[in-house]
Order: C-alpha cells, then structure tokens, then sequence
C-alpha cells in the first residue's frame, strides 16, 4: 500500500517560481507513472503533467506548457513539479497521484498572488 507526501507550497507573487515535490513510499517507485493534478476552488481536480517510470516521456497541460516542468528521481523516491513563471490562476491545491494504485497525497497549497 503506497503513500505520497507533498510539499514545497506556498504563497508566492506572480511571475515567482515554486518547486514542489512528492516522496513515494510502500511501492516501487521507479516502475511507475507518476502524475501531478491541481485543483481550485470551485472548480475540478484537473491533470497538470505527467512522467513516465524512466523519466523519458513527460506531458503537459496546454495551459502550464512551457512553464512547468515535471522530473524525478527514482533512487529517491520522489517526483518534482518545478513551476516558473507563476499566474493568479496558477492558484490551487496540488496533488501527485500514483495513477496505478490510485493513491494520492495529501495535496500542498500554491497561490500565486501580489
């Protein structure tokens, strides 16, 4: 039974930078998809990007392309969400999810805000 913890939220200004991560434990790590998912008030729980085991193949969500970036490190057990150039709307709880056991972490607070 697998279990995520996230961090590195916070509040930040627009156009700042964050850098989350999400440790993995209670299964292997390097042999899975890893995903991270954002969710506003009011609104859905919407996919942000995701990585592949090896860390070769990474997606992105139209409207964080070209500013966020999604890596790992298998030997620790953890994946980063690096966001750069932060917007208002950018502002959410973010989540990483291990997509094959569906399990999700605890989710960590970003708002990006002057």
């Amino acid at each position: 039974q697998g279990q995520l913890v996230e961090s590195g939220g916070g509040l930040v200004q627009p156009g700042g930078s964050l850098r989350l991560s999400c440790e993995a434990s209670g299964f292997i790590f390097s042999n899975y998809r890893m995903d991270w998912y954002r969710q506003a008030p009011g609104k859905t729980r919407d996919l942000v990007a995701f990585i592949t085991p090896s860390g070769s193949v990474t997606r992105y969500a139209d409207s964080v392309k070209d500013r966020f970036v999604i890596s790992r490190d298998n030997a620790k057990n953890t994946v980063y969400l690096q966001m750069n150039n932060l917007k208002p709307e950018d502002t959410a709880v973010y989540y990483c999810l291990w997509v094959t056991g569906y399990v999700w972490g605890q989710g960590t607070q970003v708002t990006v805000s002057s």
